[in-house]
């Protein structure tokens, strides 16, 4: 159903902390004149826990406005299985073409409950579901066991495959074939993931660096692996910025530098100060110093 190159998409913040929608107009529609293949908003990149439900539906409708008929997903991160159902309903009747879900954010769900949880909010949303599987992060691991458990429910049409293990991803495909769409979505893993099999990129620097993301992407697609390789030795060092506790905060700032916009960021966040931005100032400047040229493809 899905592939290609899905920026995990930053929501924008005016000076009053109100969504900026013109800005996100602006950035998004990069993407899309990029090549991008969809876009995911509201993830953990979206600043999405710290946005109220209005708040996301409002900033799906503006992917709506821009994604020319390409899916639209809205991410579900809630604490509650009960609150997931609510935004997951909410987000069909907005016209999403599907959601990505996180099993829980807060509480570390065993087997049982991860399958219970996931199936209680696709049922509930009644669309086509990207399961997140990020052990690092949310200590939750969807396992190809549980993977498989799940997969009766046509419903359930793609894997974010972010357990940061390449092997996880070949382990995947050894198991269940294609029955599931693959994504990575770890940015400094991602030559390494379409090396193995994976389908799709659920990418975050691809919101700085559009073109050389879907370059990489449409290369590898192509058998093209020592072209994409090329551009992917240059960016291994802003996709590291992916990697971190700051990745809102690097990202926005890598925006500011290629894109020409703001890294404004919602509380408790802040934007990078001192000898820490100085760091990912300094890799994001010396990485557009030597900017490749991009092949055809």
């Amino acid at each position: 159903m899905w592939s290609g190159v899905f920026p995990a998409v930053t929501t924008k913040f005016d000076d009053n902390d109100s969504l900026d929608h013109a800005e996100m107009e602006r950035c998004f529609a990069l993407q899309m004149e990029a090549g991008c293949d969809g876009i995911i908003v509201c993830g953990s990149l979206g600043e999405g826990p710290m946005l109220s439900n209005a708040e996301k539906l409002a900033v799906l409708k503006t992917a709506q406005g821009v994604a020319n008929g390409k899916p639209v997903l809205m991410t579900i991160n809630e604490a509650a299985t009960r609150d997931a159902c609510s935004l997951a309903k909410q987000a069909n009747a907005a016209g999403a073409d599907g959601l990505m879900v996180v099993p829980s954010a807060i509480y570390h769900t065993d087997r049982e409950e991860t399958i219970a949880a996931l199936r209680t909010v696709t049922q509930a949303g009644d669309l086509p579901v990207m399961i997140y599987s990020n052990r690092v992060a949310y200590r939750v691991d969807v396992t190809p066991d549980i993977m498989e458990e799940l997969a009766s429910d046509e419903r359930f049409v793609a894997i974010k495959e972010s357990s940061d293990d390449i092997r996880r991803s070949t382990e995947i495909i050894n198991r269940l074939g294609d029955r599931y769409d693959l994504f990575t979505g770890v940015d400094n893993l991602a030559f390494e993931a379409l090396a193995v099999g994976a389908i799709g990129w659920v990418a975050g620097l691809v919101t700085a660096f559009p073109r050389e993301t879907v370059a990489i992407y449409q290369l590898m697609k192509a058998g093209r692996s020592q072209e994409a390789l090329k551009i992917y030795r240059w960016f291994r060092p802003l996709l590291d910025l992916d990697v971190s506790t700051y990745l809102v905060q690097n990202i926005k700032l890598a925006e500011v530098h290629a894109i020409d916009t703001n890294d404004r960021v919602r509380l408790p966040r802040l934007p990078l100060s001192g000898e820490r931005r100085a760091r990912a100032e300094k890799i994001i400047t010396d990485a557009l110093a030597i900017r490749p040229d991009l092949p055809d493809f």
